[in-house]
């Protein structure tokens, strides 16, 4: 990969991931998406994002298979918590549960998957408990807005979140306006999640859209591959697009070799435009 990101703790990864949602759930596509997770890795998408939450469990299921034949030490594994397993004695059984699923003795980076009933503080405690032992080379957030990081760092260990992962987007960009600027300051990596819009309303029209389109025959590339070339743009920022078929990660890995120039950016503000007020966090 040509653009990778350095975490706060010199862990660097590709700018370019895999995403899982919804993969694993459908017996009859293990093959191909099994077959596209491995030419990702080929291609350089060596970080790859799952969850438990994922077809409870499917995913992760499925992604161990994919994993089996692959270097276990030139991968960066990502997996959620779910906030009703975030205290207690329960994060480390969850977190049990999807090693064994996945085949693997420890996890590279291990997200909160959004907030619960656990105060924060218990949580981060887990957390750091489970890096202190190697399970976890490193943990972070997901859904988290401003006032969430805010807390996470009133909470001496919260400093040690490397990313907040949340919903970005060409089309969804309200995360510009006080929350990327709040991570930027204090270098915590933004992972994109949906970075081609997989799922719901905010989706509607982005793959038709003139500009870029244009931008897309201008680079001889796909409006998805537009997509992410501008999501990684900053160099801060992991997208994690998801793939169920091989072509379709290659297609996803080509961006990593386009060079939006400031024109291009500014061509896509004038159809996409930064916020200009505090948003809420999109979700779907």
């Amino acid at each position: 990969m040509k653009h990778n990101i350095t975490l706060a703790n010199g862990a660097v990864v590709p700018a370019l991931g895999q995403g899982t949602w919804y993969l694993g759930e459908q017996r009859n596509h293990r093959q191909q998406e099994i077959e596209g997770i491995r030419k990702g890795v080929e291609a350089g998408m060596t970080l790859i994002d799952t969850a438990e939450m994922y077809g409870n469990g499917a995913a992760e299921d499925m992604l161990g298979e994919a994993l089996s034949t692959l270097d276990r030490s030139k991968l960066f594994l990502v997996s959620k918590v779910l906030p009703g397993n975030a205290g207690g004695s329960r994060m480390r059984a969850a977190l049990e549960g999807s090693l064994s699923r996945m085949g693997v003795s420890y996890l590279d980076l291990y997200l909160y998957h959004w907030r619960g009933r656990y105060p924060l503080r218990e949580t981060v405690m887990r957390l750091e408990e489970l890096r202190n032992e190697g399970l976890i080379k490193a943990w972070g957030v997901s859904n988290f807005d401003i006032d969430d990081m805010e807390e996470l760092w009133d909470i001496p260990e919260g400093r040690n979140c490397q990313v907040n992962q949340v919903l970005y987007h060409t089309g969804s960009r309200g995360i510009e306006y006080s929350l990327l600027p709040w991570m930027r300051k204090h270098n915590v990596a933004l992972m994109s999640y949906c970075p081609l819009a997989q799922a719901g309303s905010l989706r509607r029209g982005l793959f038709e859209n003139r500009t870029l389109e244009s931008l897309a025959e201008k680079y001889h590339a796909t409006v998805p591959e537009i997509m992410l070339a501008w999501n990684i743009r900053d160099g801060h920022t992991i997208a994690i697009p998801r793939s169920s078929k091989a072509a379709h990660t290659l297609s996803n890995a080509h961006a990593d070799q386009i060079e939006l120039t400031e024109e291009d950016y500014q061509l896509i503000d004038k159809v996409y435009p930064a916020p200009t007020y505090k948003m809420p966090l999109d979700m779907q």
